[in-house]
């Protein structure tokens, strides 16, 4: 249980009463700012920081219905045109004595001095914090500490690249309220808490780019609400849970650089909103599932250098809507679906490092279009008929030649205009030559 003790409070101006803001807050404000940032002299140059006619940039207030008076309710530091965070600069607890305080942002601040995230030994105030984030702070250090469990009305968390790390703590999970958590790029580790399905009104959650170990708990089902999942480059192994078809409403799945296997679970067909499946180097070694085919919306499918064997589904090509496909580094066998061709949305499409084989189906627009987003390359068996061939250059030869030719790309005019300088020059040299024979021999 907190107990609450008033600051220290100088005397009052009248230019603080004319404000209309408590003299307590005011005080508490100002000592935030002469700690965080030196850009000027904060209690001169704004006396009254909520009056519209002094105010700064990186701060907003507003007025209370209740009491008539001033309140800030957001406070913006270190990206411009906001106030700059000096080097000696570490985290403020202040900020969560501020009533009515509704966001606060601290991006590339603490770079110098370590800090961690802490709370007043006091009263918290800030109960109707909504938005908490401190993103790109890497002397920001340690554990999140239990307290953040207080913020009950907060809807987004987010903590990327700090340098935070240790377990996520039991008590974040009671923060019903909470829309989006962004813990990204930190050194978070262990395993995620069966709790994480408490998130129930959860819409976009990221833990990608830390060191988080086991399975992906079954209850992440439970997210229904949920529209982006970003578990990449960490440790998690194990089968993508079944209950992950429950997810209804996701558009964005990644996956990649973890240690999952097995098979993908049957209800995967269920995410019909998906549009972007990221699972890249994933030790699979399956083949490729043909489920893949029937989710309509999907934009971008990554599933490179994980193992991959056998054939590539010609149902694929009933993905319409589909601008990037990426099976690099696998190992799969036969022909390049000739439906492929009909692609319509394809910008990037890599299938090198594979074990195909046969003639490309591609005509010369479709190889045009894609230019050098279209990778063919480390594929012995593959081969160009032209004229689809000519002008492009994927990594595969022409069919009938020998091993060691390949296409080539065209000249640039710089190059073509020498090309032609030069074939005139040696017709002229043999020109030369042939009547210097003539003369002298014949």
């Amino acid at each position: 249980m907190f107990i609450f003790s008033f600051l220290s409070i100088p005397s009052i101006s009248t230019n603080q009463h004319a404000n209309n803001m408590e003299s307590q807050e005011l005080e508490t404000l100002f000592k935030i700012m002469e700690s965080m940032s030196s850009d000027q002299n904060w209690r001169i140059s704004h006396p009254n920081p909520c009056k519209q006619t002094s105010s700064w940039l990186g701060i907003e207030c507003k007025k209370s219905n209740i009491d008539n008076m001033f309140h800030v309710t957001r406070l913006d530091f270190g990206t411009n045109p906001n106030p700059t965070c000096k080097n000696t600069s570490t985290f403020p607890s202040q900020i969560f004595q501020l009533p009515n305080l509704e966001s606060i942002f601290f991006i590339q601040c603490f770079k110098y001095i370590k800090t961690r995230i802490t709370f007043p030994k006091t009263r918290i105030l800030s109960l109707s914090l909504q938005q908490l984030s401190l993103r790109s702070n890497p002397s920001l250090f340690g554990s999140i500490p239990p307290q953040i469990s207080l913020l009950k009305s907060l809807q987004i968390l987010t903590l990327s690249q700090n340098n935070l790390f240790g377990q996520i703590p039991l008590e974040i999970f009671t923060l019903s309220s909470l829309v989006h958590l962004d813990l990204s790029y930190n050194k978070f580790t262990s395993k995620i808490h069966d709790q994480i399905g408490n998130f129930k009104n959860l819409v976009g959650l990221d833990l990608s780019y830390n060191n988080f170990i086991g399975s992906i708990p079954n209850t992440i089902g439970q997210l229904g609400t949920l529209q982006k999942l970003d578990l990449s480059s960490n440790s998690f192994t194990g089968k993508i849970p079944e209950s992950i078809e429950n997810l209804h409403s996701l558009i964005f799945l990644a996956l990649s650089n973890n240690k999952l296997s097995g098979n993908f679970p049957k209800g995967l067909i269920k995410l019909q909103s998906l549009q972007y499946f990221l699972m890249d180097d994933n030790p699979m070694f399956i083949p490729l599932p043909v489920e893949f085919s029937q989710l309509k919306k999907l934009q971008e499918l990554r599933l490179a250098s994980s193992g991959y064997s056998g054939k590539i589904p010609s149902s694929y090509s009933k993905l319409l809507n589909l601008s990037t496909l990426s099976l690099q580094n696998n190992r799969l066998t036969g022909e390049i679906p000739v439906e492929f061709s009909s692609f319509s949305h394809m910008y990037h499409l890599n299938l090198s490092r594979n074990f195909l084989d046969g003639v490309v189906p591609f005509n010369s627009s479709f190889l045009k279009r894609l230019g050098r987003n279209l990778d063919l390359s480390g594929n012995p068996g593959l081969c160009f008929n032209p004229p689809e061939a000519n002008g492009v250059y994927v990594g595969v030869n022409i069919c009938g030649r020998n091993k060691n030719s390949s296409i080539i790309m065209p000249l640039k005019k710089s190059e073509a205009s020498y090309g032609v300088m030069k074939s005139f020059f040696l017709m002229f040299v043999f020109c030369i030559m042939a009547l210097y024979y003539l003369f002298f021999f014949v």
